[in-house]
């Protein structure tokens, strides 16, 4: 019984990792291409949501250089969500979610 135990836990780890991993690879490349590509985006955008996204882009700037990939990718995917799109949309990646 502890041998199915430790089997079906350590499948469900595996896989959780393996769903992760894609994600996080791209986390590597959001700090160096969003805030770029989310400005273009919203040089065309409505004023409002052309200022929530440029705040949400300047906290996620602070978070990459803090080192903290994990938040500036929360805020980097507020601000493509504020311009009407999703970050995996903006960057041309797919997300693990997504699979």
């Amino acid at each position: 019984m502890r041998a199915i135990l430790l089997s079906v836990a350590v499948a469900f780890s595996a896989s959780t990792l393996a769903l992760s991993a894609p994600a996080f690879a791209a986390g590597a490349e959001t700090c160096s291409v969003a805030p770029a590509k989310l400005r273009a985006l919203s040089a065309n955008a409505e004023a409002d949501a052309a200022k929530k996204a440029e705040r949400n882009i300047a906290l996620g700037e602070a978070l990459c250089d803090a080192r903290n990939r994990s938040e500036a990718a929360k805020k980097f995917n507020l601000a493509a969500k504020a311009l009407g799109t999703e970050l995996a949309a903006v960057l041309g990646t797919e997300t693990a979610s997504a699979q």
